[in-house]
């Protein structure tokens, strides 16, 4: 007696065979009759179960789970260890008997070991001849089924085994095998999901009790699975969909017949799809703002949309642009403001193999720094706050195209180095994203500086530089290319009053002399609003202009002509004068950045270069 009832002693007793009642929920022997106790050497006080099972647990809990579910179950070759040590295979059945709400299982033994060194005794073959049959008619079974559908089962393209309610391979139809490269050597008669369905795609273990196929054959289950994959004998796997069905002997539950077909190339060329959408969808959003910012170029207002004059200086930059723009090489230009540096990057771009795909201005000083990340590289929804929508950057706009980087010295020196990254990989990141995207594009940059003030004052790195000077184009001011005036104040005169609709006066001699003689310190730019403000002002047939006032006995040469100190100076006391009517304001429409035609960042750093106080524009000195 081991801890439990006589009665229920006597009862086990009177088995035939080895026998046991087990808790299983402690996992604890609860009683034993002396057949089970002879055969497990079992102490007085045994131990847990778990400790006579050869092979650890983990095949011993399926089998108690298959109890549970279906009332009783039984499981061949099982590897036990006697109490003293001794090995020890069994056939084990269990089954649930009634107990007072604890868990109890009655567990019956075979030793097969023992059958292997005697003939069966009478006595014992009476006993388990029911099960024995059992297992030879399942073996008939399958032989029987795959005899009758020989023909049917090679003719069928999709893969088609079976499998016996221990999971051991039956047959294998010839798809199988030429799918799988496996043999039917190789697998009958041998666990095939250790086999061929032993791991996940991601390498995780693929634990047979947690199979579809496992549940057809233990817990009589249809499974139907669209996506897993099973491992060829080279080690590599075939993605598959496959149905698992239980079949039945005379109602007896045999095993299970699965029918998988290769689905490989069908997920190849629905990854393949899926890409070819999301590139569709990149580049349909992609044109969307590509077509949004030509629109708005479109619209934009310009001074002219032809390189005019005849000048040594323009005659210079037109052979530049011809001998650069049918090439990819990346082009400086330098000039003041209002040089028309815009100007040349479009003739570049027209002129260039690109011409058909779009030419992106950027205005590097245009965007406040925290925002120019994502306006220059993109940015992916909910990277940055209020990124409702993924957005390409201006490099992504200008693929197939070019991109111009005008005033880059303003982009902070923190994205100057990303910038230079990006031309040189030939890739952009978006903002919040870990891909990147290859770009083919041109990049023409411009700049109000020279460039060694550029790197003396640190506003842009050595190395960016080196990269965009490739050719460098200079962009003469309008004081120094005077004899191209009257052609431009004519062709702009005709744009303004086009825009105007209305007639174009007339330029008289005296005031195409007095704008040849005037210094526009403010080049083309200024020259544009002059005449475009002389339109809307002149009422007769003559336009008038308002100049600065220039003596017209001072030989133009004299005039025109200043050194750099009286050119600085001009600029300060300018600057000064528009602080003043500002009342020291600088940014906003009414700024005086916005009266000199400058971004607000720019006169704030000309302040500070030309040491520019608050103390000295309130007290006009």
């Amino acid at each position: 007696m081991l801890d439990e009832t006589l009665a229920h002693d006597s009862l086990l007793d009177a088995l035939p065979e080895p026998a046991l009642v087990l808790d299983t929920r402690s996992d604890r022997i609860v009683a034993a009759n002396r057949l089970a106790t002879k055969l497990l050497d079992l102490p007085r006080h045994p131990p847990g179960f778990s400790s006579f099972l050869r092979e650890g647990p983990g095949k011993f809990i399926v089998f108690l789970e298959e109890v549970d579910h279906r009332g009783r179950a039984w499981s061949r070759d099982v590897a036990l260890e006697r109490f003293d040590g001794a090995p020890l295979t069994c056939e084990l059945r269990g089954s649930v008997i009634e107990a007072e709400g604890a868990p109890r299982v009655l567990l019956t033994f075979l030793d097969l070991d023992e059958l292997e060194r005697h003939a069966q005794i009478a006595e014992a073959a009476e006993l388990h001849r029911g099960g024995l049959a059992a297992w030879d008619r399942a073996k008939a079974f399958f032989s029987e089924l795959e005899r009758q559908n020989q023909l049917i089962l090679n003719a069928a393209g999709e893969g088609i085994y079976g499998v016996n309610a221990e999971g051991k391979t039956t047959f294998v139809n010839r798809a199988a095998q030429e799918m799988l490269g496996w043999t039917a050597e190789d697998l009958l008669g041998r666990d095939i999901h250790s086999k061929i369905h032993h791991h996940h795609l991601d390498g995780e273990v693929y634990h047979s009790h947690d199979c579809p196929i496992y549940r057809s054959f233990r817990f009589e289950q249809v499974h139907r699975i669209e996506d897993e994959v099973f491992w060829r004998k080279d080690g590599k796997p075939i993605r598959v969909e496959y149905v698992s069905t239980p079949i039945y002997d005379q109602q007896v539950l045999a095993g299970a017949v699965v029918i998988f077909r290769d689905i490989t190339e069908r997920k190849e060329n629905e990854r393949k799809l899926r890409e070819a959408l999301e590139q569709v969808a990149a580049l349909s959003d992609r044109l969307e703002h590509e077509n949004a910012y030509l629109q708005a170029a479109i619209t934009s207002e310009r001074a002219h949309h032809d390189i005019i004059g005849e000048s040594p200086a323009i005659k210079q930059v037109l052979a530049k642009i011809d001998a650069v723009a049918q090439t990819d090489a990346t082009v400086f230009l330098t000039g003041e403001t209002g040089t028309g540096k815009a100007l040349v990057a479009s003739a570049i771009h027209k002129d260039s193999r690109r011409k058909g795909r779009a030419l992106i201005h950027f205005k590097c000083g245009s965007v406040a720094p925290e925002a120019l990340e994502a306006e220059l590289f993109g940015q992916i929804k909910g990277a940055l706050p209020g990124a409702v929508r993924d957005k390409p950057g201006q490099l992504e706009l200008a693929h197939g195209g070019t991109l111009f980087l005008d005033d880059v010295e303003e982009l902070p020196i923190e994205q100057q180095g990303k910038l230079l990254q990006a031309l040189r990989t030939g890739t952009v990141t978006r903002a919040g994203d870990t891909r990147s995207k290859s770009v083919d594009l041109r990049v023409i940059a411009a700049t109000t500086q020279p460039p060694e003030q550029l790197l003396s004052s640190g506003r842009l790195r050595e190395d960016l530089l080196l990269y965009l000077n490739l050719f460098p184009i200079s962009c003469a001011p309008l004081r120094d290319r005077t004899e191209d005036i009257p052609a431009l104040a004519t062709h702009l005169l005709q744009i303004a009053c086009r825009r105007l609709n209305r007639k174009a006066p007339m330029i008289t001699q005296g005031t195409m002399h007095r704008m040849v003689n005037y210094g526009w310190p403010g080049n083309v730019r200024e020259l544009r609003n002059v005449i475009e403000r002389a339109a809307i002002v002149s009422k007769g047939p003559k336009l008038e202009v308002e100049v600065g006032q220039a003596d017209a006995s001072i030989p133009k040469h004299a005039s025109a002509v200043k050194t750099d100190a009286q050119m600085q100076q001009m600029v300060r006391a300018n600057i000064l004068a528009c602080l003043r009517e500002t009342e020291g304001r600088v940014a906003g429409p009414d700024g005086a950045a916005a009266l000199l035609g400058l971004k607000p960042t720019t006169l704030y750093s000309r302040l500070k270069t030309y040491g520019i106080s608050e103390m000295e524009w309130r007290s006009g000195t």
